[in-house]
């Protein structure tokens, strides 16, 4: 059952984590572009002076200064808004670190509609599919504190480049007590068998909250927790299509390129088929508003994933 009480936002999680295993680990070090502040990491520019690098708003040298310093043997996070990070650096990624092959650990911060009242321009919904796109890269979006902190934690030793997404809201607790993260590996968060929602990141919550309101309307739901869109878990993915009724993807992404599409390609090249429907933002222009009043317009809520499931199993 998941918790009732808000824990804290996952990127809060991230600072913590970061400067605990930093504290222990002097290879650990962080570049920053003026992003301290949004990115919880006063407290560990304050504890851990000499671990810091700040270059300034200037995304592009963040990550060729990161990839430089991952070649010395430095464990590098490189920390900035996931709307500038992955896309006004993205060659400096793709050569300096994906295709270089330094295990940078990039982090997106404020992404997907966090800054939703700034408009498009400050939205990430492009990240997921330009990632995907590019060989050598790993992504991961935590969906609660646990896997926030849990993804810091195996990223730190993570022997590839690897994307890692966050948010700015509180996050509910939605594991039990005894899970297991591990990059790349789903986390099956509630069991049924008329419906499946796999979820990445925010969005997770909505749907396990979705799968409960099914519940008591008579329709069980599985609920995967797809904290890794790269690589994708294909085995929690089949195991879903042939044990339910129908499939249901949920990301704070566009429909573009995302979570979705990489569950279908996988999908329709195994000759699979059931009903199915991808959840997240429309090929369109964004409306702007709070994260929350963009995931309710575009169905990206609990009466959403409801009216979306029992759609889905009237074609069954």
């Amino acid at each position: 059952m998941m918790g009732t009480q808000l824990g804290k936002p996952n990127l809060t999680v991230f600072g913590e984590t970061l400067l605990e295993v930093a504290e222990q680990d002097r290879s650990i070090l962080v570049v920053t572009s003026d992003s301290r502040g949004s990115g919880k990491l006063v407290g560990f520019g304050e504890a851990l002076p000499g671990q810091m690098v700040e270059v300034g708003i200037a995304e592009q040298n963040l990550v060729g200064v990161a990839a430089g310093l991952s070649m010395t043997g430095k464990k590098v996070f490189a920390v900035s808004p996931a709307c500038f990070l992955t896309a006004r650096s993205l060659e400096q990624i793709k050569n300096d670190v994906a295709y270089s092959n330094h295990p940078v650990k990039l982090v997106g911060i404020s992404a997907g509609v966090s800054y939703g009242a700034l408009g498009t321009t400050h939205h990430s919904l492009h990240d997921y599919a330009v990632f995907r796109a590019i060989n050598n890269m790993d992504i991961v979006a935590p969906a609660d504190n646990f896997e926030a902190r849990a993804a810091i934690k195996a990223a730190v030793s993570h022997p590839r480049p690897i994307y890692i997404r966050f948010g700015k809201k509180a996050m509910l607790d939605l594991h039990q007590p005894d899970a297991q993260f591990e990059i790349g590996k789903a986390i099956t968060l509630a069991d049924g068998d008329d419906v499946t929602f796999i979820a990445t990141g925010e969005p997770t919550e909505r749907a396990l909250l979705a799968a409960q309101a099914l519940k008591q309307l008579g329709i069980s739901c599985r609920v995967i927790s797809m904290h890794t869109i790269k690589p994708l878990d294909e085995a929690a993915l089949l195991d879903a299509v042939h044990n339910t009724k129908a499939l249901i993807t949920v990301e704070e992404h566009s429909v573009c390129g995302g979570l979705g599409e990489a569950c279908a390609s996988i999908l329709m090249q195994r000759g699979l088929s059931l009903p199915f429907k991808i959840v997240g933002i429309p090929d369109e222009y964004t409306i702007s508003g709070s994260q929350s009043e963009i995931f309710d317009y575009y169905g990206i809520s609990v009466d959403g994933l409801v009216q979306t499931a029992r759609s889905l199993l009237a074609k069954v």
